[in-house]
């Protein structure tokens, strides 16, 4: 939290600042995630959320912990697709302003044209002929823009590595409440490398920010997509 804001819930809600001081520091410290990890699951949370008044303070928190300012441009044009044009857009006006007070040169910042990373076809093919056979006829734009746009462009974009694609997929996915989704892109997650450990400390550390709801509705997916990868 920024001063202002801590100063305020120790005002009104006494209780809640309470808590902070008992659980948040430890919850930063807990050994499963790393705090760049920590910082990338929050930021896809407060951009999901458009938690503006949050965000400044966890853009330098994530800066400090690792987090390049191509990966934070990156996972805001990430996001655009996964928690709309208007949360991004809000979230790049912040980010703007910190990259300012941080004299962050945003010239250098990665723009349409980049090499690709390596397309693997036969998933691709796969996911394509699937989504075509279940909703070619239900939205064919849809459908269409989803191979062009997000996984033969967005998801091979090299300024993020595809294990932190997934994860702030999967971190916006459970903040929003998306649980449908989440089989998917949490199996990519872990076929990009994010161990299963690493995936149920996602979990812990969006409880505080997404709310408990959101992580007891996510439970049960994550437990079932765990429950298939040991069966395999």
């Amino acid at each position: 939290m920024t001063d202002k804001t801590q100063q305020a819930v120790a005002e009104v809600a006494p209780a809640m600042a309470a808590y902070s001081d008992k659980f948040i520091q430890d919850l930063w410290n807990r050994p499963a995630l790393s705090h760049r990890d920590r910082s990338l699951v929050t930021l896809a949370a407060l951009i999901s959320r458009k938690d503006t008044a949050e965000l400044p303070h966890y853009l330098n928190v994530a800066l400090d912990s690792g987090v390049t300012p191509t990966e934070i441009s990156e996972t805001i044009t990430h996001l655009a697709f996964y928690a709309g044009w208007p949360n991004a857009s809000s979230a790049a006006v912040v980010t703007r302003d910190v990259f300012q007070q941080r004299h962050i040169d945003t010239s250098s910042l990665p723009g349409a044209d980049v090499a690709f990373l390596p397309l693997d076809e036969v998933t691709e093919n796969k996911r394509a002929t699937m989504v075509e056979a279940n909703f070619g006829k239900v939205s064919p734009g849809v459908v269409q823009y989803t191979t062009d746009a997000l996984f033969r462009n967005l998801w091979l974009r090299p300024g993020l590595a595809p294990r932190d694609r997934s994860l702030v997929t999967v971190s916006a996915l459970v903040t929003a409440g998306q649980v449908a989704q989440v089989p998917y892109h949490l199996n990519k997650a872990m076929d990009n490398g994010l161990t299963e450990t690493q995936a149920s400390e996602v979990l812990t550390q969006l409880a505080f920010v997404a709310g408990w709801p959101n992580i007891f509705s996510a439970l049960p997916v994550f437990k079932d997509v765990f429950a298939s990868r040991h069966a395999a």
